[in-house]
């Protein structure tokens, strides 16, 4: 799987550019693509004998029309449905076309139906190029594979999926697996993307990497390679002080769970040491739940001095609440000029009296994206790529938003994106133990952008490993013992 993530139209310039500069008939790349469909059909769904081919316009029609030719010719019951008369296409589609029915191929046209005994269903409707609504007939095509029990792959993106903002365009199918061509599309990643495109095969087309030198990317994925880059191993000579001391600020009165969470966090990401500044009241429990963990009570922000005084990066916010204690830490923090993690009620204090802070690492989700940037939860989804440069711009240092396809900002501005990540996360204590990930990297010498793009990912890999006895009911604590796994590529 390719870094690189682009927009639907410099998807279509490497296309250009590989036919008119490369020499490669758009036709051959047609082929390519059905091919590469077939095989991954074959290899995912082996059982599967009797296949429907729901063709559309465009070329998506044309890889379509290709995969029914195939499929046919290694002896798969197949069928094509045509939503557009297949007369009407042009251009390679219509070879397509034309080569399928040469070899005996039928189509019928859509009548509302699709067969009932069919086993898979290819998504040829329209691909990625899509501007406006599903309507019409294409919608009551979209709604009947949908309703269907067989397995369904989408050829290049799901119908219906807006290929640069993932949004869904009034109706969408939602695949079991996207066989994406070329290059990968944001709107694979993003927005509702995600949840219908199942899971994402690239398939390159034997396109020649330097017809992608001169394109713009839209976002990069953060792989295996940028991970090893940064976790190399230790040193055999290594003691806890070669890896940092990190201070977790938080937990409110009675709320002792959050601090915990990102204080053991940080220590299973590889933290040399990791100490805690509580309310009192959650002190001992914490100690006598995790006795590795340094926990001292504090009654007011004074007494923070000692211990910022022995830390070199601070995880401020989990569990901190609103109370007069917490706006004193806030007020202390805010003028420490440590490398620094702030997440959940600290980010809700930034958000009243903001401030520009290249030290700092700030991780919020879609809803306190849109506190920090004085808009809505639904604003921040519908342009993540937006509320992300924004943040930046008002915050400075380095920002997480959180959530599916989470994205990272980065120095050269094209952001980062983890493609890693299960909807099992989608509960309390996340982000808690993420803040500790990010903070221990930190202490152990990351740079900023490095460390959270780690931590993203890092964090991102131990609930997917976690969740392999299924994802409903996974708890942030889950992760704990399946971090040394996935920090140490």
């Amino acid at each position: 799987m390719p870094v690189d993530i682009y927009s639907v139209a410099t998807v279509r310039e490497i296309d250009r550019t590989a036919i008119e500069d490369e020499g490669i008939p758009g036709y051959t790349l047609m082929s390519r693509a059905g091919a590469a469909a077939v095989r991954e059909a074959r290899e995912r769904f082996p059982d599967t004998r009797r296949w429907q081919i729901v063709c559309g316009a465009g070329n998506n029609a044309g890889d379509g029309y290709v995969v029914a030719r195939l499929a046919a010719s290694e002896g798969i019951a197949v069928s094509v449905l045509a939503v557009v008369d297949p007369e009407s296409l042009k251009g390679d589609a219509a070879t397509a076309y034309g080569d399928f029915s040469a070899e005996g191929g039928m189509v019928t046209a859509w009548s509302g139906q699709l067969d009932p005994d069919a086993d898979l269903i290819m998504d040829g409707l329209l691909g990625s190029g899509l501007e406006r609504n599903v309507e019409g007939d294409f919608a009551l095509a979209v709604a009947a594979i949908n309703s269907h029990t067989a397995a369904v792959i989408a050829l290049d993106i799901p119908t219906g999926i807006h290929g640069d903002t993932g949004s869904v365009m009034g109706f969408a199918v939602r695949a079991d697996c996207t066989v994406t061509f070329v290059g990968l599309k944001a709107g694979l990643y993003l927005s509702d993307g995600a949840d219908y495109c199942g899971d994402i095969v690239f398939a390159d087309l034997g396109v020649p990497p330097k017809c992608r030198q001169s394109c713009q990317t839209e976002f990069r994925r953060i792989d295996d390679d940028h991970l090893r880059k940064n976790l190399m191993p230790r040193h055999r000579t290594a003691h806890k002080g070669d890896f940092g001391h990190v201070l977790v600020v938080g937990g409110g009165p009675g709320m002792p769970g959050a601090v915990r969470l990102c204080g053991e966090a940080a220590l299973r990401a590889g933290a040399g040491l990791v100490s805690i500044a509580t309310h009192p009241d959650n002190a001992g429990l914490i100690v006598a739940t995790r006795p590795e963990l340094m926990s001292h009570g504090i009654t007011e922000a004074g007494e923070l001095d000692v211990l910022l005084n022995k830390a070199n990066v601070i995880a401020f916010g989990p569990g901190l609440g609103r109370s007069e204690w917490a706006a004193g830490l806030v007020a202390l923090l805010k003028r420490d000029e440590r490398l620094a993690v702030w997440d959940a009620d600290a980010l809700n204090w930034l958000a009243e009296s903001p401030e520009f802070n290249d030290r700092r690492v700030i991780t919020p989700h879609p809803g306190e994206a849109a506190g920090l940037l004085d808009c809505t939860a639904a604003d921040v989804q519908a342009d993540r790529r937006k509320a992300l440069v924004d943040l930046r711009g008002r915050y400075g240092g380095v920002v997480v938003l959180k959530g599916s396809g989470t994205l990272v900002s980065a120095s050269s501005g094209v952001p980062w994106l983890c493609s890693a990540g299960n909807p099992g996360m989608a509960a309390p204590g996340m982000g808690d133990v993420l803040t500790g990930i990010v903070a221990a990297l930190l202490a152990q010498g990351l740079a900023p952008e490095d460390a959270a793009t780690v931590g993203v990912a890092v964090h991102a890999r131990a609930g997917d490993l976690a969740a392999a006895g299924g994802e409903r009911g996974l708890m942030a604590s889950d992760l704990l013992g399946e971090l040394r796994n996935a920090i140490n590529p």
